[in-house]
């Protein structure tokens, strides 16, 4: 059976769209100003996610966006390269463009997904994955149901637990640090609750 894409969606599968389209936003760009001050009234539970959630909140509020900016240069940027590389290949390679990549392509292409033109970053960089997450949690495509589970075990799980603890570690404002421990919770939370369903 497949997905016929847009359609009645599940409360818990909108959430979970919305928290991978706000981790790939945080990870794809400096986050503009904007995003910072939306971010402001972000609160939680008691919860790991809600702790989370209150922490990003706590840290947008106290931002600078020009500070977050430096800081979201330094770890994904950089002057010839960022501290952290954020692409599935270096973190399960040790090197950009290998084996990784080359199975992302050919998941996206069977997805009927191309990559933005105006992109430069490989398809297999974190923001990139985290949209198609949110893409097919969202059922915003014809997709098999378990279309996302399928894709974050074979693209996700095996590395962005530890690339989201390097985020916190590395990061030098509370905002990235924040977006780290959020990434690492909703990551482990969404790993769970898969292998539940297994």
């Amino acid at each position: 059976m497949v997905n016929q894409g847009p359609g009645p969606i599940d409360e818990i599968d909108a959430l979970r769209a919305q928290e991978y389209d706000l981790l790939a936003a945080l990870l794809g760009r400096a986050p503009a100003p904007e995003l910072v001050a939306g971010l402001q009234g972000l609160d939680g539970d008691g919860s790991p996610l809600g702790q989370a959630h209150a922490a990003l909140g706590r840290a947008a509020r106290e931002a600078e966006p020009r500070v977050v900016g430096r800081d979201y240069f330094a770890l994904f940027v950089g002057v010839g390269r960022g501290l952290i590389m954020p692409y599935a290949s270096y973190y399960l390679t040790g090197f950009l463009n290998e084996r990784p990549l080359a199975r992302v392509r050919q998941d996206l292409a069977a997805l009927g997904l191309e990559r933005d033109p105006a992109s430069s970053e490989p398809e297999d960089h974190a923001a990139t994955l985290l949209e198609v997450m949110a893409t097919l949690a969202g059922r915003r495509l014809a997709a098999e149901p378990d279309a996302d589970h399928r894709f974050f075990e074979r693209h996700l799980n095996p590395w962005i637990g530890r690339f989201f603890t390097d985020v916190a570690a590395q990061a030098t404002t509370p905002f990235y640090r924040a977006v780290g421990q959020l990434g690492e919770v909703f990551t482990t939370v969404e790993a769970e609750a898969f292998a539940m369903e297994a």
